[in-house]
């Protein structure tokens, strides 16, 4: 009788342990779908430098800095600049719905786009109007599906 009693004390504590653990809740509360990459370059001095991939990207928000890096993570722009070895050096910025490309006034560059950077005979002027105020050449659009590469040229 002791045993049959025991058995039955054993089954029910093994039910109610089962039903604590089941009642756990659990959750995934942040997680990210990341696919993609793409890549970025740019120049200190006479050296060219590039970065591409998705593998530990920061989250969207303030740039991580460092020495004369700075990386800003979030979605890829794909709007990029290629920076051209001896020329002024290009910058891109948002201003709510449109991106401003903007560069130093020497007078004597272009500004060229390309879709696909895999074509180097893709370059073509950029088409877009440039504005001249105070030293500093800029055309503003807005930005369209699809990747969007600028340069300048001699």
């Amino acid at each position: 009788m002791i045993a049959k009693t025991m058995k039955t004390c054993l089954l029910v504590l093994l039910l109610l342990a089962a039903l604590a653990a089941q009642g756990q809740s659990y959750s995934i509360n942040w997680y990210r779908v990341a696919g993609g990459g793409g890549v970025s370059a740019g120049t200190n001095g006479s050296t060219v430098y590039s970065l591409s991939g998705t593998i530990g990207q920061q989250d969207a928000g303030t740039p991580m800095t460092g020495g004369a890096y700075s990386l800003t993570g979030g979605f890829w722009s794909m709007i990029s600049v290629l920076q051209t070895p001896g020329a002024p050096a290009l910058a891109i910025t948002r201003s709510s719905s449109s991106i401003i490309v903007s560069w130093p006034d020497t007078g004597s560059y272009l500004l060229q786009k390309n879709n696909n950077l895999s074509v180097s005979s893709g370059w073509a002027p950029s088409g877009y109007t440039v504005t001249t105020n105070n030293g500093t050449c800029s055309v503003t659009f807005t930005p369209s599906p699809g990747n969007l590469f600028f340069r300048l040229a001699p």
